[in-house]
Parts: C-alpha cells; sequence; structure tokens
C-alpha cells in the first residue's frame, strides 16, 4: 500500500528518508494520510478526511488545532526535546550578549567617525560604558525544567554558575535529567527574587500568560537579565519595557520582535531563531517521521500532545487500532464485537490521557469489514484502523 505525506513547510531529507520507500511524499497531495508541518499556521485550513496524524517537525503545537484533531481520533506528534541544544546554545549566547553589553556596544563602534587613531581614542574614552560581568559565580533562574531546561541548567554549572529551578509539571524523566547542583525554587516569586538572569521554557497557556508581568518585575534584582525563547506571550512587554525604563532589568533578550520594545537599546530580539540550525532541524524532521511511519504501519504512538504514549509488540498479522473517548465499558464493548464475529483477541493494550484514549488489539484472523463498521459504530470511538500485514 502507498502512503501519502503531505508537507506544509520544507522538511529536512534526512527525515523524509526515514519514511519507508512506499511513502509518497509531496507539498501539495491530495487524500493525505499524515501531515508533516514546521511552523505553518493550521487553524484555518481544511484538513482532509484522509488524514490519519499530524507530525509537527519541533516541540511547540500553537500552530495545530488540538481540539478539533482529537475530536477526529487524528493524531498529533511532536518532537520535544529534538531542538534542545539549538535552543540552549542560543540561551547562552543570549546571556552573554546581555551581561557583556555586546549589542550596545556594537552600536557604539558602528556610530564611531574619524581615522584610526580618533577610533582608537573614542574606543578608549567610551568602552567605560559597557563594563559588564562574567557569567561565572551569577545565579541562573530556570523556569521550565524539561528536556531544554535541563540542558541549560548542566550547561550553566559547567559555566560556574548557581542554577535556581522550578517546574510544577516536571516529569520523572525530566527530574532524572536534572542536575543535581540544581536548586528548587520555593515559587516563580522565589525565583525571581533570587536570580541574576532568568530564563523561561514553558508552552503557552492560560496559566503561562504574562507570567512576567509588572509585580514580578518589580521582585527582581537591580540588574537582573530576563531571556525568553519559549514563547512571547509568557512576558508582558509593557511590564518589561518599564523595567528597562526604571533600571530594574538590565536587558531583555529573546525571539520574538516586538514595536512596542525594539527601539530600546537594551532590547535585543532575535528572527525565531532558537531552533534554527541544520542539525536541530534534522533531529526534529527524524523523530517526528519516525513517530508518524510506526503508528500508520502499527498503531504505536510515541510523543503525541492529545493521546497517550502506547506500543505493543505485534503478535499477529492482523491489528486493530482504536482512538476513543475515556469512557467506562470500552474495552468491554470492543471485546464483546470482537468476540461475536468469532475473533480471538492475542493480546490487547488500552491507555488513557484525560478524555482520549486509544486501544490496539491484535486478532487470530482476518477482520472483517462489518466488525470494523460495527466497532466505528460504538458510542464513543472516534476513529478504528485495521491494520494487516
Amino acid at each position: 500500500m502507498t502512503r501519502k505525506i503531505q508537507t506544509l513547510n520544507a522538511i529536512s531529507k534526512k527525515g523524509l528518508s526515514r519514511l519507508p520507500e512506499n511513502y509518497a511524499v509531496s507539498n501539495d497531495g491530495t487524500d493525505p494520510d499524515a501531515i508533516l508541518v514546521r511552523s505553518q499556521v493550521m487553524h484555518e485550513l481544511p484538513i482532509p478526511a484522509s488524514v490519519m496524524a499530524i507530525g509537527r517537525a519541533g516541540a511547540g503545537t500553537n500552530n495545530i488545532p488540538i481540539k478539533a484533531m482529537s475530536e477526529r481520533g487524528i493524531i498529533v506528534f511532536n518532537a520535544p526535546g529534538a531542538n534542545a541544544n539549538a535552543v540552549k546554545e542560543l540561551v547562552i549566547a543570549g546571556m552573554l550578549m546581555g551581561t557583556r553589553n555586546i549589542f550596545p556596544a556594537i552600536s557604539f563602534v558602528g556610530g564611531l567617525q574619524g581615522d584610526d587613531e580618533s577610533l582608537h581614542k573614542q574606543v578608549e574614552a567610551g568602552k567605560k560604558h559597557f563594563v559588564g560581568h562574567e557569567l561565572n559565580g551569577s545565579t541562573l533562574g530556570i523556569i521550565g525544567l524539561g528536556a531544554i531546561g535541563s540542558m541549560l541548567a548542566d550547561a550553566a554549572i559547567q559555566l560556574g554558575m548557581h542554577v535556581i529551578g522550578l517546574d510544577p509539571e516536571i516529569t520523572v524523566d525530566a527530574a532524572w535529567r536534572l542536575p543535581a547542583q540544581v536548586k528548587k525554587a520555593a515559587s516563580v516569586d522565589d525565583l525571581v527574587k533570587r536570580a541574576d538572569f532568568i530564563s523561561l521554557h514553558l508552552p503557552m497557556l492560560p496559566s503561562t500568560k504574562d507570567l512576567i508581568n509588572a509585580e514580578r518585575v518589580k521582585l527582581m534584582k537591580k540588574g537582573c537579565i530576563l531571556l525568553n525563547f519559549a514563547r512571547d506571550g509568557i512576558v508582558n512587554e509593557q511590564a518589561v519595557l518599564d523595567g528597562l525604563n526604571e533600571g530594574r532589568l538590565h536587558a531583555y533578550i529573546c525571539d520574538f520582535p516586538s514595536n512596542l520594545l525594539r527601539q530600546h537599546p537594551r532590547f535585543v530580539a532575535l528572527p525565531h531563531l532558537g531552533a534554527s540550525t541544520e542539525e536541530a532541524e534534522e533531529n526534529c524532521a527524524v523523530m517526528v517521521a519516525d513517530q508518524v511511519a510506526d503508528y500508520l504501519e502499527n498503531g504505536n504512538i510515541l510523543n503525541s500532545v492529545n493521546f497517550p504514549n502506547i506500543a505493543m509488540p505485534r503478535e499477529s498479522a492482523f491489528r486493530l487500532a482504536i482512538a476513543n473517548a475515556n469512557v467506562p465499558n470500552m474495552l468491554g464493548q470492543i471485546s464483546t464485537t470482537l468476540a461475536e464475529a468469532g475473533l480471538n483477541i492475542q493480546n490487547m493494550v488500552n491507555k488513557s490521557r484525560g478524555d482520549l484514549a486509544f486501544t490496539l488489539v491484535d486478532v487470530g484472523s482476518a477482520v472483517p469489514q462489518a466488525v470494523i463498521d460495527k466497532l466505528t459504530a460504538i458510542s464513543g470511538v472516534l476513529r478504528v484502523r485495521y491494520l494487516p500485514v
């Protein structure tokens, strides 16, 4: 069977090469089985009925209509951690930009006039205005200790920095990755009071919008440097502008240009470069291509943002993959339907995540279309896929 993959952005060839040979990739294909995307906003795009999965070659999925896809039983994948090193390195560069006053110094040099002797005199007279601080011995506060936050913590410690962190939603895996030297902050307010640098690594959610607001800027140590390579809405720009003007904030370094801030000499904005390295783009594409292919072929789910992770080794050539609402007696109804059709269940796994669940079933013989139709008709079943090999 030929699988059709539609790409909405340029996807690394290294990632696309991971797809099986029977996969046809196109940026304008009709009736695709799956969509691979980077930054294309999909909220207003019509998603064909043929689509079974969407793979985001990156971590954030704000550009994808998750709720609508969940209701249709479409699995949305992302690539958490694949671009973590790229973002980590850019945050370190941002810390140096801020604490060594690199951009104001570059602007100063760019405005000099005269012959070389005159330039030398002006440099010697003016460099005192750009005296900075070293990272060594400073305290970095990290809010969000996932893949990027934990890698940043480790790098900062290697640079001689003290690190305090906060992440109420930290996973067990993330906790294991975290260096033992990282000290836990009691709250966001506690962290901003103690840090010389604050770096944000959180998704954009109602609970994180304006996390850095006027009240928290006032709590910061005088001369604090704020870094945001996560999402622009996490920071209230007016609060930051006031903090810069009052001297509370020494600099704001971020990945999101802003008309309100861009004329300020101690505001440095990059054009969303956090994951813009060849290595990160390749890593993201490889991860998401592998995940989408495994789902299309076997129904296994890894790194979905809407359905639970689930995997089951095949025990027969006949597999059913069922996306369903997380409601009572779903497994009972599935089992009964298969039993009434004379199909022997060789293995079954069910996982849930909030209101959604997913079921993998291996049976001993071929599944007739009438049985698939009956399973699809069960109240709460969102999608049934038959995956024989």
